[in-house]
Order: structure tokens, then sequence, then C-alpha cells
């Protein structure tokens, strides 16, 4: 799994730079979490996603709760088109604000 990530503005941003799939779900889960955890906000770069899966999708909806129930700012900056047909497929895209 390869993910970049950098302090801008107080927040954390995190450019996701492989497959967003069950094969890397775990190590992406902690990544996010502990991103999450340790700033006030969670920015998310996923321009560079080759495939998403259910998985990859289950992920992002639990780091946007994790955000609110924190009390913590999350948003998806940039997607790619693998990241943009799954959300279509599950009309999600308002509720990441794209």
């Amino acid at each position: 799994m390869a993910a970049g990530t950098e302090k801008r503005d107080g927040a954390r941003m995190v450019c996701i730079e492989n497959d967003m799939t069950i094969l890397n779900a775990a190590a992406l889960k902690k990544l996010l979490l502990d991103s999450l955890d340790s700033v006030p906000g969670l920015l998310l770069d996923l321009s560079r996603v080759g495939e998403m899966d259910t998985s990859g999708f289950q992920l992002l909806v639990l780091i946007k709760r994790e955000a609110q129930v924190t009390g913590k700012g999350f948003r998806i900056a940039s997607v790619s088109p693998a990241v943009e047909a799954v959300l279509d497929l599950y009309a999600m895209k308002d509720f990441f604000g794209l």
C-alpha cells in the first residue's frame, strides 16, 4: 500500500496511491484512523486510486462517520474515475460533498 501524508492548515492530507480493496483495507483503515486521531481534520486525495471495491467504499463511510462522531473535519479533495464510479454506483457523491 502506498500513501503519502502531510499536514496542511492544521489538517492532515492523505494521498492514497494504490487500490482501495479488500486486499489492503485493514492497513488503510489503520492509516486513516490514526491520521484522523492525530489532527483536527482529514483531507483525502483519492485521485491516484486505481481500483475500489465495496471494502474501500465502506472504509470511506467509516472514516466520515468517525470524523462526525469525534467532531473532526473530513473532506475528499479529489477522486479518480474508479472512485467516482463506485460513489456513483451507490449514489453517495452528495454524502461525501462531491
